[in-house]
């Protein structure tokens, strides 16, 4: 029986400034990454999305990012391994007491846009983030960019994790996003994503633009909620992966190595 989490980053809206549709989102998704307030969110909207979730029976991950409100998060930065580290302590350490004060706790951790970019592309780095999570909560399973460098340091590391693919975005032939800024990184039609995404769960791969297969753990698919067509997107994805026969549950992950990779 094939069986896959939905999620979504989610809490990213500002004070008076709305971002995504988390509401209509936590009506498909099985996880939701919330923002941790450096890249997006602030405190009242991580209370209320974290609230929310809990009522839907959502699971909650921590969504941390560059100290970067401004840019969303998708600039890239150079800080030194003891500021990444207690860049990662600072948002999961908030985002497990927020968690707390509505009766639950934070199960998973995702890194967010440039960070989690440079970690797909540097096992040393994304193993740092990863480490700096685990010494705050050893068993939180951290969701990889499957079949990326991120990938490579949570096996390294033995802790528990989940591999990751995305329903709107696609893929060069290493298994990273294409850039946004070029054509056709981010796919906007809903069927089209929806018939990509079965594709790929039943072949246990990452199907890159070139059509190259690249054999993954595909334990969550990411969904998400700031484009125009994102929702509709998430609903046809949903809906296309249930009548396949897939069943959609909240996260799993695995430990340590595995041997499909």
């Amino acid at each position: 029986m094939m069986r896959v989490d939905l999620n979504a980053d989610m809490g990213e809206s500002f004070g008076a400034w709305p971002m995504g549709r988390d509401a209509e989102l936590l009506d498909i998704v099985t996880s939701a990454n919330i923002a941790c307030g450096f890249h997006a969110g602030d405190p009242d909207v991580m209370a209320r999305t974290m609230t929310e979730a809990a009522r839907m029976g959502v699971g909650l991950g921590a969504h941390p990012g560059f100290a970067d409100l401004q840019g969303f998060g998708r600039r890239r930065m150079d800080l030194g391994h003891d500021s990444l580290r207690n860049l990662l302590r600072y948002q999961l350490g908030a985002a497990q007491a927020m968690a707390r004060s509505v009766g639950e706790r934070v199960r998973h951790l995702k890194l967010h846009g440039a960070l989690a970019n440079m970690a797909s592309e540097d096992a040393e780095l994304a193993r740092v983030c990863f480490e700096a999570a685990l010494t705050i909560d050893s068993e939180i399973t951290i969701m990889v960019l499957a079949a990326t460098a991120q990938q490579e340091a949570a096996e390294a590391l033995g802790c528990r994790w989940a591999g990751e693919i995305f329903a709107d975005r696609a893929y060069n032939d290493d298994a990273t996003l294409v850039d946004r800024s070029q054509p056709g990184a981010v796919i906007q039609d809903p069927e089209a994503a929806a018939q990509r995404v079965v594709q790929m769960v039943r072949a246990g791969a990452i199907i890159s633009e070139s059509g190259k297969h690249i054999p993954s753990a595909i334990d969550t698919i990411c969904l998400h909620g700031d484009g125009e067509s994102a929702v509709q997107i998430a609903r046809t994805v949903r809906t296309e992966l249930e009548r396949n026969g897939v069943t959609l549950a909240r996260l799993e992950g695995h430990q340590g190595a595995i041997s499909s990779t």
